[in-house]
């Protein structure tokens, strides 16, 4: 077995050697494209006073709003979602991929070990010349006919094979491959994000028809307090049948609404449960927060090239344009000749003591060179439709960073303006108050009407819950904002410059 082992191991090492020497990598080099988020400046609708940079403050922004129930919400989606769950085990996929296409770069090797029991037929044939058919000469007549032996060979061997990648075949597939990977840990990140920005959303949609809730109620009250003092003036005589009408009529109107919100209610908790992992209707009532949460304070913006590396959907479009541009070297490389290097050593023999013995030994070293001549166009073919695919996955990661900066620049100019809008609503609403108390005491005092009484609580109900809802969609655009500008809310960006190293 010595000398077993002495042929294996100079065959590995030929191949190896072989294998290392080829140093040539076909097709074409990698480089970023160039999109405006490289040649822009600045956001335009970012803030005057914003500063350059200070993006990695994005990191956890949400425990900023002093919220221990949405801190915990995100906690137990991260740990409880299921797209989470099967984006992860994508990963696990693709990580498994590459370690496959690692797998080709090394020779194969093999044992095997075989018994073949065989019979045949064998005609000599008779009658083909004088004294063959004599049945006197039984030497002849053995041959006469035919025969059938029945054999059993027994054999083992090793064998080794190895495709020397002396054209970068197998090293592009490796680095596709690896880009891959990149790409769905990405993808991974890119949806963790959209997950911790949902569940935010959902906790605010909650808290907003919390209040809401807590308003009908209170308009609900306040309406009742309105018909009591409509039916004793209606029995002192003061006022006639009609105002009561409308007194109750206005207070039926305002109990109808509240079915509508607590539907909106439940409905944001369902989708709540679904995020965090839970069965929808599960969860406890959430503490109304809402109104206790602090005012947001100026986000860093940064500069827009930074989304190129911070976004994580923006890092994966440019995995998969780098996956596309090593698939292209793959392909090019499968025009040129292929070169497999094989050897086997083993024995062969009759009985199963015998291929133990060195008299029965076998073995055979081979190369084969294989170069594809007449294949009907179908590799260039398959260049072209590479070089397509690159250019497609090139477009679509100029898209992505295009509607990444765009999503900045919505929730910057929609945080803005809501801004402006809320300022509008809080003194509304502080007017709307005043009005209503005014034309309360008025009414009593039989200077004015019911119906101003009754618009000016509608007013006053519909100011707050317009500032309710403004204040939730100011914080949703906030959400979006730090969405947008790729706050990296579960770890460390992947360093790019890594790739080339792997």
């Amino acid at each position: 077995m010595k000398s077993q082992a002495r042929l294996v191991l100079h065959a590995l090492s030929y191949c190896v050697a072989v294998g290392l020497a080829g140093g040539c990598m076909m097709g074409p080099k990698y480089s970023r494209p160039e999109t405006p988020a490289e040649t822009a400046t600045s956001f335009v609708h970012a803030p005057a006073t914003q500063v350059a940079g200070g993006v990695e403050e994005l990191d956890c922004w949400w425990e900023r709003f002093g919220d221990p129930v949405t801190a915990d919400l995100v906690r137990q989606a991260l740990e409880g979602n299921y797209d989470l769950k099967a984006s992860a085990a994508r990963v696990l996929q693709a990580r498994e991929g590459l370690s496959e296409a690692k797998g080709r770069l090394w020779p194969e090797v093999s044992y095997g070990i075989t018994r073949d029991r065989s019979k045949r037929y064998f005609n000599f044939g008779g009658g083909g010349g004088e004294g063959l058919d004599d049945p006197n000469n039984p030497l002849l007549s053995a041959f006469s006919g035919g025969f059938s032996p029945l054999t059993t060979t027994w054999s083992q061997d090793i064998s080794v094979s190895y495709l020397v990648d002396f054209w970068g075949k197998l090293r592009r597939a490796k680095r596709a491959a690896w880009e891959d990977l990149l790409a769905s840990e990405a993808n991974r990140q890119a949806l963790t994000n959209s997950t911790i920005a949902l569940v935010i959303q959902a906790r605010i949609d909650v808290a907003v028809a919390q209040r809401r809730l807590a308003l009908a109620k209170a308009d609900v009250e306040s309406l009742e307090r309105t018909l009591d003092i409509t039916e004793r003036r209606h029995r002192q005589g003061v006022i006639g049948p009609v105002d009561v009408r409308l007194a109750r009529a206005s207070l039926e109107g305002a109990k109808a609404q509240e079915p509508g919100i607590a539907s909106a209610l439940a409905m944001s908790r369902h989708s709540l449960d679904v995020l965090v992992g839970r069965r929808p209707g599960a969860s406890p009532d959430l503490p109304e927060t809402l109104a206790d949460l602090p005012e947001l304070a100026s986000a860093p913006v940064g500069v827009p090239g930074a989304l190129l590396d911070r976004r994580p959907d923006v890092r994966a479009a440019e995995f998969a344009l780098r996956a596309a541009n090593e698939r292209v070297g793959v392909s090019i490389a499968q025009l040129y000749p292929d070169l497999i290097l094989s050897a086997s050593y083993g024995r062969s023999a009759d009985r199963w003591e015998d291929i133990w013995e060195d008299f029965s030994e076998t073995y055979s070293a081979a190369f084969n060179l294989a170069q594809p001549i007449f294949r009907g166009g179908q590799l260039r073919a398959q260049v072209r439709a590479a070089k397509a695919r690159y250019e497609e996955a090139a477009a679509v990661y100029g898209g992505v960073v295009l509607d990444a900066m765009r999503q900045v620049e919505d929730a910057l100019i929609g945080e803005q303006l809501l801004q402006r809008q809320l300022e509008h609503a809080q003194v509304q609403l502080q007017e709307s108050r005043a009005a209503e108390e005014l034309s309360r005491r008025r009414y009593e005092q039989g200077v004015e009407g019911l119906l101003t009484v009754l618009e000016s609580e509608r007013r006053r109900h519909a100011a707050e819950e317009q500032l309710a809802i403004l204040k939730g969609q100011l914080w949703t655009t906030r959400v979006n904002l730090h969405l947008a500008l790729g706050g990296d809310w579960a770890g460390a960006p992947v360093d790019q410059s890594q790739v080339v190293k792997k």
